[in-house]
């Protein structure tokens, strides 16, 4: 006899209606969602879904480097563009920068497949390269779908030969009706460049359902801020636990604020960031926002591998959500990103037991206790002794090398790292910068003022040609009118 339906209660109704406006994603049931861990497990599940293509390959990713891995792809696309499987892909100009160039896609196009370019520099637009195409997908024949932080690039593998360990990375393959609103993704980010996508007839009929998985996928376009607002509304709804995994972690005044309200009442927050970041500015300014994650309970964590760049949430181990999203500005309100909300207990625990393992990889980060005199208070353990003067400064530097290295000992053995008072850091590494760019600027006014004048030109002739660009469209409206 089967087990009689449960309607949803008025509470849960109101959730999910929430979650659906606040993401602009509505919840698709009947899926079946894979988690893809690393790399390597995404390139083989990746090139096995294009060799074996029938009708077409969607191909969307922020970077494909002309490297063993981005040929391996484009071959495998351009030989099944030469069998008559439509073959369409998207990369974002910025990411493929000095990565690839035009002359690495002749061998597709001559084939017969499309390559369109998101966003190169335009006349006009002085602030377009702002904009970037962040997505990271892949649609073939309208059945399989993928999407991940993943770019295709032989970084992603590490290298053996220095022992650099793979990055860190997370992603999902999927069936099921969510594959559709991928495609439409895909349709959108390639109708931005040139002419729309064309239909294709379903290979098999309508879209059955392949799972039992209900999810959201979240396509984030410039100035729509879909994900940072589930972002917020996730931290507010949390009851027990939110761990958060992200590469370029540099959270909004409003977020770690719901962050920290969230910690404070009670719910187990956890952020997982690199140890070693690829961009190391961005490293710095995530490591600044530390103290007042840790003072309000947010436990942090820095990853020992080469990189971590995964970018992942789950919470209270029944939603989840996978996808190239960071926690800061650019993702959130500047790129084109795409994330998948899952909403399934056997999925949640899955992603959190993985990142429980990760957790095995890590260093925590602590405060360090504040001496006497500073407004923060300090358990009487944790007082440190009178500070003795000596005669010479190198037995202070010494005391202090042997506090780092006992630190970094500690560490070692704790999996733990303290967090000093770093708030001086900032004002006086910008006090140098201002004092170098002084000193520049005096002796040698022309570095300065050579760049200056020459954003200003720029500005001028984008400002210039967006004005000339106006006056016709109203002169041909006007004409319109007449």
């Amino acid at each position: 006899m089967p087990t009689p339906l449960i309607p949803p209660t008025p509470s849960r109704l109101l959730a999910e209606q929430a979650l659906s406006r606040t993401a602009g994603a509505p919840l698709l049931s009947g899926n079946a969602v894979e988690l893809l861990i690393d790399a390597a497990a995404h390139y083989e599940a990746w090139l096995a879904a294009i060799r074996g293509a029938r009708q077409r390959v969607l191909l969307e990713n922020y970077i494909i480097r002309d490297d063993e891995i981005g040929r391996a792809f484009r071959d495998a696309l351009v030989e099944r563009a030469q069998a008559g499987v439509f073959v369409a892909v998207v990369v974002d100009w910025i990411g493929c920068f000095g990565q690839s160039r035009g002359a690495f896609w002749t061998p597709l196009r001559a084939a017969g497949g499309e390559v369109r370019v998101y966003n190169p520099p335009q006349l006009g637009q002085p602030f377009g390269w702002i904009s970037r195409d962040h997505r990271k997908l892949l649609i073939v024949d309208g059945v399989q779908g993928f999407l991940s932080g993943v770019c295709i690039s032989a970084k992603w593998l590490g290298d053996p030969s220095r022992n650099v360990p793979p990055w860190r990375d997370t992603g999902v393959a999927l069936r099921g009706p969510a594959v559709a609103e991928l495609e439409t993704a895909f349709a959108q980010s390639w109708s931005e460049i040139g002419v729309p996508l064309r239909s294709f007839a379903p290979l098999s009929g309508p879209p059955t359902p392949a799972g039992d998985i209900s999810l959201r996928l979240i396509a984030t376009q410039p100035a729509t801020a879909g994900m940072y607002r589930l972002d917020q509304l996730i931290a507010a709804m949390a009851r027990k636990t939110l761990w958060l995994t992200d590469a370029y972690f540099v959270g909004l005044v409003p977020y770690v604020q719901a962050l920290v309200a969230a910690a404070r009442d009670g719910v187990d927050v956890r952020l997982l960031v690199p140890g070693s970041s690829d961009i190391p500015l961005v490293a710095g300014m995530s490591r600044s926002g530390y103290r007042p994650l840790l003072k309000a309970g947010i436990r942090v964590f820095e990853w020992n591998g080469s990189m971590l760049h995964a970018k992942t949430a789950v919470a209270d181990g029944q939603w989840a959500r996978v996808g190239s999203s960071n926690l800061n500005i650019a993702s959130w309100l500047s790129n084109r990103e795409l994330d998948v909300a899952v909403e399934d207990a056997g999925f949640a625990g899955q992603l959190a037991a993985q990142y429980e393992k990760d957790l095995g990889n890590a260093t925590e980060i602590v405060l360090a206790p504040r001496r006497r005199g500073n407004s923060e208070k300090v358990r009487s353990s944790e007082t440190r002794p009178p500070r003795v003067r000596h005669g010479g400064g190198s037995s202070g530097r010494a005391a202090a090398g042997a506090l780092r290295i006992a630190n970094s000992v500690g560490a070692a053995l704790t999996n733990r790292r303290v967090l000093g008072d770093s708030t001086s850091g900032p004002p006086v590494i910008g006090t140098l910068v201002l004092v170098a760019l002084a000193f520049v600027a005096f002796l040698w006014p022309a570095w300065i003022g050579w760049p200056f004048g020459a954003m200003a030109a720029w500005f001028a002739l984008n400002l210039s040609i967006r004005s000339w660009r106006a006056r016709k469209r109203r002169g041909r409206e006007s004409n319109d009118d007449d």
